[in-house]
C-alpha cells in the first residue's frame, strides 16, 4: 500500500529523490527493517499475551533437557503477522509472485494454528492428526500447481525447470507438473517442521535458506543476470525478493526471543508456514530442485527421521525387535542425547547451513 501511495505521490508531484521507490534493493531493505522491527517491538507484548494460555505440552518422547520446557507457542503467528504487513507496504502485492507466497505462508500458517490450538487448548493429545495437515498441503499443492498452469504468465515457465551444476540442462515435467508442486510443498513445509525441535534452530536455519532463495530472485528477475548466469528469466519475479527479505528479518527478529534459552516457540503455526512459503518461492523462481542443497540441514533432518523409522521396522520384523541407527530422531536430538549442548547443536547446524548456501551460489558458476 505504501509502495502504491509513495509512486502514486511521485508521479504527480515529482518531489526530489522519492523516486528511490521503484528500485527493488530499496523496497526489499525497506521490507527487512519493517519486519524486523514489528517483530522486535510487538514481540514482548505478544509473549505476554500467549504465555496466558498456550504453552507448549512437553512430548513423552523429548530428551531430558527439555522436561522443564513449558513454553508459550504460537510463535509463528507474529512471524506471519509481520511479513503480512511488511510485504503489503512495500511490494507490488498485486503481483502474483507475492500473494502465492503470502497464500503460502496463510495456509499452511492456519493449519499449523489449529494444530497448536488443538494441543494447548483443547489439550488433543497429538493435536490435529497427521491426515489432516497432508489434506491442508495436498489442497495447497492443486492451487498452487493449478493456478500456475493456467495464469500465461508462469504457464510458459512452470513445467521446465533448471537443473543445479549443469548449464542448459532442464527437465520438463510434463503432466507430472502439480504432483511435483504438491510434494515439494508437503516435503519442506513437513521438514521444517520436523526441524524445529531446538530454541532458534528452525528460526535461524530458515532465515538464511530464504535470504539464500531472494538472492537467486532477485537474480532470477533480472534479464541481464539471468542470461549471465544461466538460471530461468522469471519476469517479475524480483518482486519475490522483497517477500523474501521481509520473511528472513522477521525470522531474524524472533531469534531475539526464541534463542536459547528461548521465551516462545514458533510452534506448527510457524514451522509449517515458514516450510510452504520455501517450497513455493523456490518453485516460483525455479530453484526447487536447489532445495536439498541450500536446505540441506532439514533434507537430513527428514531424511534422519525416515531411516530411523525403516530400519526400525525391518529389525523388528527380521530379528523380533527393534532397533536404531540414531539414539533419537530427529538428527539434532541424536546429538543431544550425545551430550552436545543445545546451543552447540543450534550454531553448528547454522553454519553448515551458511556453508550450503554458499556452496548454492557456487552452482551459479559451476554451470
Amino acid at each position: 500500500m505504501l509502495y502504491y501511495l509513495l509512486k502514486y505521490i511521485n508521479e504527480v508531484f515529482d518531489p526530489p529523490g522519492l523516486g528511490v521507490i521503484e528500485y527493488l534493493t530499496f523496497r526489499a531493505s525497506a521490507a527487512a527493517i519493517t519486519a524486523l522491527l514489528i517483530t522486535l517491538v510487538a514481540g514482548p507484548w505478544f509473549i505476554s499475551q500467549v504465555r496466558v494460555r498456550f504453552i507448549e505440552p512437553v512430548k513423552e518422547e523429548a530428551p531430558p533437557e527439555h522436561r522443564n520446557k513449558n513454553l508459550p507457542t504460537m510463535g509463528g503467528l507474529l512471524i506471519i503477522i509481520s511479513v503480512e504487513i511488511s510485504v503489503l507496504l512495500w511490494s507490488k502485492f498485486t503481483d502474483p509472485h507475492v500473494w502465492l507466497i503470502m497464500l503460502a505462508l496463510l495456509w499452511m500458517g492456519a493449519i499449523g494454528f489449529i494444530d497448536d490450538y488443538s494441543k494447548v487448548v483443547l489439550k488433543v493429545k497429538g493435536g490435529l492428526s497427521a491426515r489432516w495437515k497432508l489434506i491442508g498441503q495436498i489442497s495447497l499443492g492443486l492451487v498452487v500447481g493449478i493456478y500456475t498452469s493456467v495464469d500465461p504468465l508462469f504457464s510458459v515457465l512452470m513445467r521446465e525447470t533448471a537443473v543445479p551444476f549443469f548449464k542448459h540442462l532442464t527437465i520438463d515435467y510434463g503432466v507430472f507438473y502439480i504432483p511435483v508442486v504438491i510434494f515439494i510443498i508437503t516435503a519442506i513445509s513437513n521438514a521444517v517442521n520436523l526441524t524445529d525441535g531446538l530454541d532458534g534452530l528452525a528460526a535461524g536455519s530458515s532465515a538464511i535458506v530464504i535470504f539464500g532463495l531472494g538472492g537467486f530472485a532477485y537474480l532470477a528477475g533480472n534479464a541481464v543476470y539471468a542470461s549471465y548466469l544461466s538460471i530461468p528469466f522469471i519476469p517479475g519475479g524480483g518482486e519475490i525478493a522483497v517477500v523474501c527479505m521481509a520473511i528472513t528479518m522477521a525470522c531474524v527478529g524472533f531469534l531475539w526471543f526464541n534463542a536459547n534459552p528461548a521465551e516462545i516457540i514458533m510452534g506448527d503455526t510457524g514451522s509449517l508456514a515458514l516450510g510452504s512459503a520455501i517450497a513455493v518461492t523456490a518453485l516460483l523462481i525455479k530453484q526447487e530442485l536447489l532445495l536439498p542443497v541450500l536446505g540441506g540441514v532439514f533434507f537430513l533432518e527428514t531424511i534422519s527421521v525416515s531411516v530411523q523409522v525403516l530400519y526400525f521396522k525391518y529389525t523388528r520384523m527380521r530379528f523380533g525387535e527393534g532397533r536404531r541407527i540414531f539414539l533419537m530422531a530427529p538428527l539434532h536430538h541424536h546429538f543431544q542425547l550425545k551430550g552436545w549442548a543445545e546451543q552447540k547443536i543450534v550454531i553448528r547446524f547454522w553454519i553448515i547451513t551458511i556453508l550450503l548456501f554458499l556452496t548454492s551460489l557456487m552452482t551459479l558458476k559451476l554451470r
